[in-house]
């Protein structure tokens, strides 16, 4: 019977994890498909102005990869990952029908923003408990040493990139059509997607989220009596620093936060106040970014091996910041763009500007065998570059990208179209710039965190994704628009041969600092 049994578990693969492919894929969809059509409809139907809804933007999609600490915390200590991914992923749904009443009073602007605005916050939390627990479970349908755990990765990852496919093209379809008034089937769409996933996952998570034993997984932890002391005093280790994080993380946002040209008398402003107009969820998720990993690396339990393989890793999230700020202007910018300057006509049809948001995935699925297999025909060679210069090449070819659609706008007029094949070779490109650095990364944090911070640094690494959302929302607002000339860090943006630029630049820049330090990073890390 036992040998049946094992027989029986090393065919294919439990009928759990397409369970989680499925949920997954159903909360990529709900994202992508609100992401693809957001900017729109704050521009086309709130009538917000492009600075505006960017700063909106780079807010939401910020937060949401900042409350996974929360989401996680949480679900560790009290709820366990199949409560959390249940309750967050009903609080994403009505998010999103929220959105959809939103888009159905637009033309009362206040109602309609009042409504939005309570919809992402619901978007934000919600996902804070989804996110960080459904990958989890994954390797917890597998023994320690089984060999299917990486392909089981592989083809979790590929629902993340079947719902972000799908997501834009239905709903671009059916919300991207020109007209205002029908952004809410976009959303309910959304919406829709979200429930299926909660329902197929709350009907068949008892019956097929479980171990090799049959043990199910992801429950919420249990209390024993003889740990209670060691918690309490745990907790009151923990507790003189959690304060000093708290008030930390307070004391920089407040700084952040300051109105500088205020106080140096450089505001123009009549009545102005040294907060007036902060941008306090920026300031806040720039401030977490800081402490939180001071807090972990100043743990007085690291050696001082684990403090140098952390700061590796503190390295390349730094850099990684670059590199999705700029990647991220697909849901910004690039949308804009899309909408605005590029020829979407196909033999008649005007493809809507939402479906380009489905060219990346496609592409994503279509080209990872190819880079998997370039990987390991360079290293049986002997010449698979590092893992860090892997990352340089990343950032690299994601300035090859905007280098090339900023040769593709030069010298065009405002309002005059362009051929779509420059915004289809941008997303070509940085689609190979994003199999070169967010795989390898992700496995970087894994190799080099000390075990029992695993998953503190893993939230580190999505800060980092929090900061550049947020900075990619920010550099959006420097879209050129109106023929006004905008200045980042003396820099003039006057047309969209600027702003193109001003990422070949910032990119490129990352991209040598990084290759020349990758000598010295890579020296180390801990051997293979």
């Amino acid at each position: 019977m036992s040998n049946s049994k094992v027989v029986k578990d090393s065919k294919g693969h439990p009928k759990g994890l397409y369970l989680l492919f499925v949920t997954e894929m159903w909360e990529r969809f709900s994202y992508y498909g609100m992401r693809a059509l957001f900017m729109l409809y704050m521009v086309q139907a709130l009538l917000f102005d492009k600075e505006m809804a960017s700063q909106v933007y780079g807010s939401y999609t910020g937060l949401v990869y900042l409350t996974p600490l929360i989401g996680g915390y949480i679900a560790d200590k009290y709820w366990g990952n199949r409560q959390s991914i249940v309750v967050g992923a009903l609080v994403m749904a009505l998010g999103q029908f929220l959105l959809f009443l939103s888009a159905c009073y637009f033309h009362q602007i206040g109602i309609a923003k009042w409504l939005m605005f309570c919809g992402l916050g619901l978007l934000i939390m919600g996902n804070g408990f989804f996110k960080p627990n459904i990958s989890t479970m994954v390797g917890r349908l597998y023994s320690d040493d089984d060999k299917r755990k990486d392909s089981a990765f592989t083809i979790f990852y590929m629902g993340v990139n079947v719902g972000s496919t799908l997501a834009p093209l239905i709903c671009g379809l059916i919300g991207n059509t020109g007209h205002p008034e029908d952004f809410k089937w976009g959303f309910l769409a959304s919406c829709i997607g979200m429930i299926l996933g909660a329902v197929i996952f709350q009907l068949l998570k008892n019956k097929y989220i479980c171990d090799p034993d049959g043990n199910p997984v992801g429950l919420a932890p249990e209390k024993k009596a003889d740990c209670t002391k060691q918690d309490e005093n745990a907790s009151a280790r923990l507790s003189a620093r959690s304060i000093v994080a708290i008030i930390s993380t307070a004391v920089l946002t407040l700084i952040f936060s300051i109105n500088w040209d205020w106080i140096t008398g450089n505001s123009d402003m009549v009545g102005g106040n040294v907060f007036l107009g902060a941008d306090w969820i920026g300031s806040l998720i720039y401030a977490t970014v800081i402490v939180m990993p001071v807090l972990i690396i100043t743990d007085r339990s690291l050696d001082k091996i684990e403090k140098i393989r952390i700061g590796i890793i503190y390295v390349i999230a730094f850099f990684v910041i670059f590199f999705w700020a700029a990647y991220e202007q697909a849901g910004a910018s690039l949308t804009f763009f899309a909408d605005e300057q590029t020829d979407r006509n196909i033999g008649g049809w005007e493809m809507p500007a939402a479906y380009f948001q489905s060219f990346n995935p496609i592409m994503l699925v279509l080209l990872a065998p190819l880079f998997a297999g370039l990987w390991s025909f360079l290293g049986r060679k002997g010449i698979e570059p590092s893992s860090i210069k892997k990352q340089a090449i990343g950032l690299l070819l994601l300035a090859f990208g905007y280098l090339f659609i900023a040769f593709g706008v030069k010298d065009v007029e405002p309002g005059v179209k362009v051929s779509m094949i420059w915004l289809t070779g941008l997303y070509f490109i940085h689609t190979m710039g994003e199999l070169c650095l967010a795989p390898i990364g992700l496995s970087l944090v894994y190799k080099l965190s000390p075990a029992r911070f695993s998953s503190l640094l893993m939230g580190v690494w999505y800060l980092s994704t929090s900061a550049a959302n947020k900075m990619a929302g920010m550099l959006s607002g420097y879209y050129p628009e109106g023929g006004v000339v905008k200045s980042f860090l003396g820099y003039q943006v006057g047309d969209l041969h600027d702003f193109f630029l001003l990422f070949v630049y910032m990119s490129g820049t990352a991209a040598v600092v990084l290759f020349l330090l990758s000598g010295k990073l890579q020296s180390l890390m801990p051997e293979k």
